[in-house]
């Protein structure tokens, strides 16, 4: 799982992010990973690794606090804010991240996704907001509310949702939200929803972060489904 470690500098603060290659030569496509809202762990590790290796995308697993620090549930909230709050704060942050993967040798610059898990998912949406040159930006199990809404038909993204259905942290009206910020901006996007699953969903080890299982839980069926939904888009747009 260990990739190469690459540092690059957003709001002040040293970023190390993890770098995963295919096996092979030459430019490939290149995958933004943003993780969950504690930080830079095993889990968009191991999902950035799983793209390089199963997919063929040279993939960063991108920093969220600085120096690759974790978060504990108490201190999220402050860590948390400037993202949620300031749109040039969460922008120097997505395109820090972007300038450094499109920066490596083997990555094609003209083909770079993002996605994202948790808070990580709204990070990729804001990536698109910026209207940065990316193919999609896709979240799984993401939280929906942006700082820009009005910025929507800047997006050239194609934008993809794939949410529990019961994810309490996720209730309609705000995907309804979401889901009409994008259509009025003429955004290609879809959403899918997974009955009987909540938050969390593709973590295998979300017991160990103390939430109660009606809020997070590991479902196997959405977490597979949705892997090869991002895949399919991911293979579709890198294609064009």
């Amino acid at each position: 799982m260990a990739g190469q470690e690459v540092r690059y500098e957003t709001n002040g603060k040293t970023m190390v992010g993890s770098l995963h290659r295919p096996a092979g030569g030459g430019k490939a496509p290149g995958v933004l990973v943003f993780p969950e809202a504690f930080g830079l762990g095993d889990h968009a590790m191991e999902k950035a690794e799983r793209i390089a290796r199963e997919l063929g995308y040279v993939a960063l697993a991108c920093d969220l606090h600085g120096d690759r620090g974790i978060i504990g549930m108490a201190d999220l909230g402050p860590a948390l804010e400037p993202h949620r709050t300031s749109a040039a704060h969460v922008r120097a942050h997505v395109t820090g991240a972007l300038k450094a993967l499109a920066a490596q040798p083997d990555v094609d610059a003209g083909r770079i996704a993002a996605i994202g898990y948790c808070f990580g998912g709204t990070m990729s949406y804001e990536l698109a907001l910026s209207g940065a040159d990316i193919k999609a930006a896709i979240g799984f199990h993401s939280g929906l509310q942006v700082t820009s809404a009005q910025d929507a038909k800047q997006i050239k993204a194609k934008v993809m949702a794939l949410l529990g259905a019961d994810d309490p942290g996720i209730p309609p009206d705000q995907r309804q939200t979401f889901e009409t910020m994008l259509t009025e901006a003429g955004v290609d996007w879809q959403v899918t929803l997974y009955g009987g699953v909540v938050h969390s969903f593709t973590n295998k080890d979300v017991d160990k972060l103390g939430m109660p299982p009606a809020f997070a839980r590991y479902d196997e069926a959405a977490d597979r489904r949705s892997w090869r939904q991002m895949a399919g888009l991911l293979e579709e747009v890198f294609a064009a």
